[in-house]
């Protein structure tokens, strides 16, 4: 065709009617399209110049050669005439979406918004959503396109593309999915302001989003625009915004929410009741949380296992374990059959309470009803075990879970590597955490920390500061948690220079110490006797607005009370009572302990006899303290008569309450009493350990009575109760006796002047196979 019979043509294009959109009332008011016809004019110049009537004739080729399934890719050459052609053929399908899938290779091709919404027109009437959906992100995305543009764009295209309003829709829900909720809410007014509402399906969706977000506020918004529109609320909608009402913990509304309900026609389900049960737990309404399942009979609806599930969590959470399996046995009871989430329940709750034996059973009965345990039943568990020390029943659940094809998480890894660090099995610790990177699991915070506490323990320093390095080589931030482990170690071992570096650090890092921070290091200053700094540090946290609890003040108050500064110690104490801090047993405890140090056991016990009527209980540590006061003033028949009382008020003396009363008679010359105090620790189950046989020799020797001496050294021996520390007896014929280990090692610890005042020294080895030094001197020692 020559060219004057184009032009032709198009004058006899442009000269034809033409037909425009423009909004009406209707089912759908903005999009019903009127036809109205533009008056015949000339064609505008500058639409020559784009070329756009050429455009025409590119797109009609372009549809034969889709039709035949040849296309020349290269030709669509802007989004205008892929727009074109994807209105041309709106009406057929299956040829609409066979150019869409042959020019999605066209890879470099940039589209336009138009062209996106397009696209995204004809996929959502060919029920293609999840690749609408994948054309509405590109959309959503696109840098610098606002909500109204978008919409706006999608309005435009509507209607040449016979599209429906599922394409809305499916828009709202796009945006929630991806987590723009702030945006959906926009979106959802733009559409309700151009008279459309999203249906109540992509509302819900909406509103679910906002509540799960704790955007609550926002759902009620929406939900007050949603309710006073044409759309029907649903079911769905009022487990929604019930669930609003329980997040934010407006339990006297639900009723009055209820009613407004019930007046539209729409009443709770079985989903309503579990939501309100599990909100009333949560609260601790547990009697009202009965009440509610009792009364979902007179509603028609029984409760599931999810109901009893919601109630039993709500019990154990409340510390009422035993009625939580009372809950279970009524399940039972109307055949009811609990599932895996009913017995990670009960887990949970017995495991809180530390109760194994009950774990056990719960964990046997759950595959007793054939029910596969998944990962949160291990996690617990192994968890109960591992805090409980036992380890190595923890390890037996963790083979177990493997043999059931369980891969075992971060998270349980990280408790088996806690209870080994935990009970000083740094070596196997470090075998888990060898094993978890084989696994493929990446190591986190959580897991660190647990390694570096337990490199701490065993005061492997210089491997935890490694570690540390590795953390953050690895682009691992420390938190404080980590500062406050890596400080406790390097105070614990005395080096609290490197801890006070390491506060330093902490605090570059914008990581805040709080008061356990600040403990930490004043108890290793106190230690070592810095008060200077103690008090610095103390100065310092007040500063901060981190202020001192009752274990910083119970820090200075011990170590004034080591000093024999009891007074000053008391005064700390009224300033800690007069800020509403309540002493500790442990508190109690110092001030004894100072009182009995500087010879006040009197006032001691003044001080004893104020604690319990200001009803803290004397502990072990508190009757040792004052035992041990009384022994050095040589008041034994006080100190034993206190054991009695110890006995009496429910607190069992241990090794280091025997010692210290041994100590006491064997110093005094009172064997008999020492022979008796002896044999009772003994019928209590009392294990002896090297001080008490080291009291009881030393006092048969001064008193000359060797043979008893060496009977209780064959005893000490046969328990292979360890004698590498030598232990020094003085006799008081001016004859010592030593028991070592080392002979040589021990005799070369004597000074030269009393060897030479040794008018005989001889090793006697034809006693028992040990070796003793007998050693007699020229005048009196």
């Amino acid at each position: 065709m020559d060219f004057q019979k184009k032009m032709g043509c198009l004058r006899r294009i442009a000269a034809a009617p033409r037909y425009t959109c423009s909004y009406s009332p209707g089912p759908f008011p903005f999009l019903s399209c009127n036809t109205v016809k533009r008056p015949n004019s000339a064609i505008p110049t500058e639409f020559l110049k784009t070329g756009s009537f050429s455009d025409s004739f590119i797109t009609d080729k372009i549809l034969r050669e889709v039709e035949i399934e040849s296309i020349d890719l290269s030709r669509i050459s802007s989004p205008s005439i892929f727009v074109n052609v994807l209105f041309k053929c709106s009406k057929n399908l299956l040829l609409a979406q066979k150019f869409i899938d042959v020019f999605a290779k066209q890879s470099n091709f940039k589209h336009s918004s138009e062209s996106l919404s397009a696209v995204v027109h004809i996929l959502v009437r060919s029920r293609r959503t999840s690749d609408a959906q994948a054309f509405l992100l590109r959309m959503v995305r696109k840098s610098g396109v606002s909500r109204a543009e978008i919409i706006n764009t999608l309005l435009s295209t509507y209607q040449n593309c016979n599209s429906i309003p599922l394409v809305f829709d499916l828009l709202i829900r796009t945006y929630v999915q991806a987590r723009k909720l702030r945006e959906a809410s926009e979106a959802f007014r733009i559409l309700k302001s151009k008279g459309f509402v999203p249906s109540i399906n992509a509302s819900n969706s909406l509103l679910s989003g906002l509540v799960k977000a704790g955007w609550v506020h926002m759902a009620w918004e929406i939900y007050a625009e949603l309710a006073g529109s044409s759309v029907q609320i649903n079911i769905y909608t009022l487990n929604i915004m019930v669930n609003a009402l329980c997040k934010q913990r407006q339990m006297e509304k639900l009723k009055l929410f209820l009613s407004e309900m019930e007046e539209k026609g729409i009443f709770p389900d079985t989903v309503t009741y579990n939501t309100l049960i599990e909100a009333h737990c949560r609260e601790g309404f547990i009697e009202e949380a009965f009440s509610l399942m009792n009364s979902m009979s007179d509603k028609g609806l029984k409760p599931q296992v999810q109901t009893y599930n919601s109630m039993m969590n709500g019990l154990c959470r409340n510390g009422n374990y035993m009625k939580a399996v009372e809950c279970l046995g009524n399940m039972l009871e109307i055949g009811l059959d609990p599932n895996t989430s009913t017995y990670n329940i009960l887990l949970n709750g017995c495991c809180k309470t530390g109760n194994i034996d009950e774990a056990v059973k719960i964990y046997k009965e759950m595959l007793g009803c054939h029910l596969v345990p998944d990962l949160v039943t291990f996690s617990y568990v192994i968890g109960l075990f591992t805090r409980k020390g036992k380890i190595d029943q923890a390890l037996l659940y963790f083979k177990d879970m493997k043999a059931m094809g369980l891969v075992p998480d971060n998270v349980i890894y990280t408790m088996l590597i806690c209870g080994f660090c935990q009970s000083g099995l740094l070596s196997e610790a470090l075998k888990v955490r060898n094993d978890m990177v084989e696994q493929g699991c990446v190591l986190d915070i959580i897991t660190y920390n647990a390694i570096l506490n337990g490199m701490c323990k065993v005061k492997r320093l210089s491997d935890a500061n490694n570690l540390f390095e590795e953390m953050v080589e690895r682009g691992i931030a420390p938190d404080y948690c980590t500062f406050t482990t890596l400080i406790n170690g390097y105070c614990k071992a005395g080096n609290v220079g490197s801890a006070l570096n390491l506060f330093h650090m902490m605090m570059e890092k914008n990581l805040k110490p709080d008061v356990v921070t600040y403990n930490t290091l004043i108890d290793g200053f106190c230690k070592q006797g810095d008060m200077k700094k103690a008090n610095e540090l103390w100065n310092d946290m007040t500063h901060r607005a981190v202020f001192p609890n009752h274990i910083t003040y119970s820090i200075f108050i011990n170590q004034l009370c080591s000093k024999g500064f009891v007074h000053d110690a008391l005064r700390l104490w009224d300033e800690m009572v007069g800020k509403g801090i309540h002493p500790t047993v442990v508190t109690y405890n110092s001030i004894i302990k100072g009182y009995c140090w500087s010879g006040s056991v009197d006032k001691a016990e003044i001080f004893l006899n104020k604690m319990t009527i200001d009803g803290i209980l004397p502990d072990r540590v508190t009757y040792n303290t004052f035992i041990h006061g009384l022994v050095k003033e040589e008041r034994m028949s006080e100190a034993f008569a206190w054991v009695d009382k110890m006995d009496m008020d429910g607190v069992l003396a241990d090794i280091m309450t025997y010692n210290i009363l041994l100590y006491g008679f064997c110093e005094q010359g009172s064997m008999h009493e020492a022979d008796m105090t002896y044999k009772k620790m003994v019928r209590r189950g009392i294990v002896p350990d090297r001080t008490t046989y080291t009291s009881l020799i030393n006092g048969y020797v001064v008193q000359d009575k060797l043979k008893e001496a060496f009977r209780l050294h064959d005893e000490m021996l046969q328990k292979d109760i360890s004698t590498q520390v030598p232990i020094w007896i003085f006799s008081s014929s001016f004859n010592i006796y030593l028991v070592p280990s080392d002979i040589g090692m021990l005799w070369n610890t004597f000074s030269v002047e009393f060897k030479s005042s040794c008018k005989k020294a001889k090793i006697i080895q034809d006693h028992g196979g040990d070796d003793f030094i007998y050693a007699q001197s020229n005048d009196t020692l």
